[in-house]
């Protein structure tokens, strides 16, 4: 079996002076409205590791969507899935809808679903674990951004993460 490393979807720098820990859900439209603002700071920033928390809470869907995600990883392909189901407009996305999307972003969906039930133990280990860690650290919802020392509960945009990555360096 894969170690939780391995599963484990990174993205950034990793060897950035600044983490930024997202939890987030597919069904979320909070954490959708992040996407883009984020994308665009990590890119002009350059030092800043980015590690992903799947947290479905939301829906059934989410569950489904973040199995997919995780599966993806396996191709190497994590944050493309990971931005196509964060494309989908929406808090109730259908299993339908979310096929599709993946589909649109070139994905062959039996070889996505293929590796998903063959990774079934490791993913469904690793949403559990995203679960316990966000159950200690108290969370009501999502999104949720551990930005350095820092525990943001809102959709922040672009001047938002700026700041906050900036009060991350300053305090470390």
């Amino acid at each position: 079996g894969e170690t939780y490393a391995q599963v484990r979807a990174e993205a950034g720098n990793p060897k950035g002076d600044v983490t930024i820990v997202s939890f987030f859900d597919y069904n979320c439209p909070f954490c959708k409205r992040t996407i883009q603002p984020l994308k665009a700071v990590m890119a002009s920033d350059g030092k800043i590791r980015h590690v992903y928390k799947d947290w479905p809470i939301l829906a059934p869907t989410s569950v489904f969507g973040a199995k997919l995600a995780l599966a993806a990883k396996y191709q190497g392909k994590y944050e493309k899935a990971h931005f196509a189901l964060m494309g989908i407009d929406g808090s109730r996305v259908p299993e339908d809808k979310m096929r599709q999307a993946l589909q649109r972003a070139g994905f062959d969906l039996p070889k996505l679903e293929a590796d998903a039930n063959r990774h079934d133990t490791e993913i469904a280990t690793l949403l559990k674990r995203n679960n316990a860690q966000a159950e200690g650290l108290g969370l009501q919802g999502t999104p949720v951004f551990l930005i350095g020392q820092f525990l943001v509960a809102s959709a922040l945009d672009e001047a938002g993460f700026r700041q906050v990555v900036k009060d991350a360096r300053e305090a470390s």
